[in-house]
């Protein structure tokens, strides 16, 4: 497996590839990568002949009050991490190889970004959108997976590949959770002993939502009432946002019909949590 730095080198290795007909996979990461990320790159390499990782903490999605200098960063542990799972190639560019000093062409969306993490992160979609897409000429790829935890990044990216008419196939792949019910994220690694205790508060305030909708319940706004009550019994969660939306347009409903989807957005401390489940038609 190798490390690459440049956008040629990982052209000139793809278009290698494809000159031997082999189907390449991409798993786009910031890196500090855990048994989530490795779960994509698993799932790559069962469905690809060669699988290509990018490790970049993208900057153009974060706000300006937001976590980019103190994201993680490991790209020793995110390679052997890598390796294990099967990938075949790392690009781990700098943020100049990515984004020239006068950088000013950005992809945006109305609609699907509005609302859910959207709401307080207002750039945060049009840096995911842009990225993606520089990633998606750069590697060319047959398919890309992503992560069900991002829900809302997920229906973000399938859109933009439906609007712009990329032929790559987007592959979402199921929420990998600590055994405590803890999703797994890099953001994890932010919370002290007291704050990492107090974040199953999340998944176990879902859950008390999930087996509302499985008795039945129809109505958004009391499965909604159900995982507000329970995040609000924890001292050190404070909530950003609970909602239940259609799994594909991101809007707001009040009956559950559809494919829906049940997220939330949750402070513990100072970390910004999220997660989610889906309701399949």
């Amino acid at each position: 497996m190798k490390v690459v730095k440049t956008i040629a080198e990982v052209r000139e290795q793809v278009k290698a590839w494809k000159a031997e007909g082999l189907r390449v996979g991409l798993v786009p990461t910031m890196g500090f990568l855990h048994e989530g990320h490795q779960s994509l790159i698993i799932k790559a390499v069962e469905e690809n002949d060669r699988v290509v990782v990018s490790d970049f903490v993208n900057p153009t999605q974060f706000g300006p009050k937001e976590d980019l200098a103190s994201y993680p960063r490991d790209i020793e542990h995110d390679a052997k991490l890598c390796e294990e799972a099967g990938a075949d190639l790392i690009f781990h560019p700098e943020p100049e190889e990515m984004y020239a000093q006068d950088y000013c062409t950005f992809v945006d969306m109305d609609g699907l970004t509005k609302g859910l993490c959207g709401k307080t992160r207002p750039t945060h979609f049009r840096g995911v959108c842009s990225v993606v897409a520089k990633l998606f000429n750069i590697v060319t790829p047959d398919s890309a997976y992503f992560g069900q935890k991002d829900a809302q990044q997920l229906a973000v990216i399938r859109r933009m590949v439906r609007d712009l008419n990329f032929d790559i196939r987007i592959v979402a792949c199921p929420i990998i959770r600590e055994e405590d019910g803890l999703a797994k994220s890099s953001r994890n690694t932010y919370l002290n002993t007291e704050e990492r205790a107090a974040a199953v508060v999340l998944s176990r305030a879902l859950n008390k939502g999930k087996a509302l909708i499985e008795s039945g319940e129809q109505s958004a706004a009391k499965v909604k009432d159900v995982i507000m009550e329970e995040l609000c019994k924890e001292p050190l969660a404070r909530v950003d946002y609970v909602e239940v939306v259609d799994a594909d347009s991101i809007e707001p409903i009040k009956e559950l019909k559809g494919n829906v989807l049940v997220a939330i957005a949750v402070y513990i401390g100072k970390t910004r949590l999220i997660d989610n489940f889906i309701v399949e038609e």
